[in-house]
C-alpha cells in the first residue's frame, strides 16, 4: 500500500476492499456522516460497501464515469446507431449493452466485471442511505497514470515539424478536467447535502476539440508546427483508430454549477501549465517503440516540404 505525499494527518484504515464486509466494526468505530466511494468498479463491489455502512453512515458519493452513457458504446463501435446529441445532460440514454470491456479482457481481468451503470443503481436505490454520483470525464494533470496529453507532448518535445490526427477527430469533442477541479468538485457533493440523490456531471464547461487540445499542450512548450489532418487510410498504422469519430463524448454540467454552485478553481491555462510540467518531469520510460514511429509519420506527408 502506497499514499501519496502531504496526505492530511486524518485517521484512516488499510485494507482488501474484498473484504470490507469484515470491518464493520471498525467503520462503526469511526463514525463517518458521509462515505466516498472513489474506485467502485463493480455491482458486488457497491453492494458489499452499502452492507458495510448501512446504518453507519448518513450518505454515500459514488465515482462514476461518462461511460455509463450509450454515446460511449457507438463511439467504440459496440453499438451501430446514430450519434447522440451533445452535450449530453445527465438523462442522456445510457448504454443498453452491459460490461463494456467483456470483449477484450479474460475472466481474470478487475475489467471483466467492470460496469458502473449497476454500481450507480445500487448506490442511488437504498432511502436509508442515500447517495450521490458524479459522473467524471478524461481527467488530466499531476498524477495521470494514463499521461494523456503525452502522445502529442513528446512529438513536440523531440521536435517534430507535424502532428498527424484522423481527419474524423478535427470536429469530435471528449469532456476533459483537471484533476483539482475534479476534486473541488468530489468534496462539494460530499459536503452539500443538497447532492442527496442527485447525478452530476463534472467536466469543463466546453469540451475541446482534438486539434484544439493539441494546441493548447503546444502554447506550454512554444511548439510552433502543423497540425495535419488525413483520412484515416493514409495515416500511419501506429496513428489508426477504430473509433467512431461521428460520436463525440461531451457532456453538460449545468447541473452541478447551477444547483451546487461548482466553479472551477483553477484556470484552464494555469491546468495546463502545471499538467504539462509535471509530464516533463514523469516522462514513462516504457514507451512502445512503434507509437512513435517517426519514419512511418514521415512517410504519410511525401508531398510536403516540412524541414526534416
Amino acid at each position: 500500500m502506497t499514499e501519496p505525499d502531504g496526505l492530511p494527518p486524518v485517521r484512516h484504515l488499510h485494507g482488501d476492499r474484498t473484504e470490507i464486509l469484515e470491518h464493520r466494526a471498525d467503520f462503526e468505530r469511526v463514525g463517518p456522516e458521509v462515505v466516498l466511494d472513489v474506485m467502485p468498479l463493480t455491482r458486488a463491489q457497491a453492494v458489499d460497501t452499502m452492507m458495510t455502512f448501512s446504518g453507519i453512515a448518513g450518505r454515500l458519493v459514488g465515482i462514476s464515469s461518462q461511460d455509463v452513457y450509450l454515446a460511449y458504446d457507438i463511439l467504440r463501435g459496440r453499438e451501430r446507431l446514430p450519434p447522440v446529441s451533445t452535450p449530453m445532460d445527465e438523462d442522456a440514454p445510457l448504454r443498453s449493452k452491459r460490461y463494456p470491456y467483456r470483449d477484450t479482457v479474460g475472466e481474470d481481468s478487475p475489467l471483466f466485471d467492470y460496469d458502473k451503470i449497476p454500481v450507480e443503481h445500487t448506490y442511488l436505490a437504498d432511502p436509508d442511505l442515500p447517495g450521490s454520483i458524479l459522473r467524471l470525464p478524461a481527467v488530466y494533470g499531476p498524477g495521470d497514470y494514463q499521461h494523456r496529453p503525452f502522445p502529442y507532448l513528446k512529438r513536440m518535445v523531440d521536435g517534430r515539424p507535424a502532428i498527424l490526427i484522423d481527419e474524423a477527430t478535427a470536429g469530435w469533442r471528449w469532456s476533459r478536467c483537471f484533476v483539482e477541479n475534479v476534486a473541488d468538485a468530489i468534496a462539494l457533493v460530499v459536503t452539500d447535502d443538497r447532492a442527496q440523490g442527485r447525478v452530476y456531471n463534472v467536466a469543463e464547461p466546453r469540451a475541446l476539440t482534438e486539434p484544439e487540445w493539441i494546441l493548447a499542450i503546444a502554447d506550454q512548450v512554444g511548439w510552433t508546427g502543423e497540425i495535419i489532418t488525413l483520412p484515416s487510410d493514409r495515416l500511419p498504422e501506429h496513428l489508426r483508430d477504430d473509433l467512431d469519430f461521428s460520436q463525440s463524448l461531451e457532456v453538460d454540467t449545468s447541473r452541478i454549477r447551477t444547483e451546487l454552485g461548482y466553479t472551477e478553481r483553477v484556470p484552464f491555462v494555469d491546468a495546463m501549465r502545471r499538467t504539462v510540467e509535471w509530464e516533463l518531469a514523469n516522462m514513462p520510460d516504457d514507451l512502445p517503440p512503434h507509437r512513435f514511429d517517426y519514419t512511418a509519420e514521415d512517410d504519410a506527408l511525401p508531398d510536403l516540404t516540412l524541414g526534416i
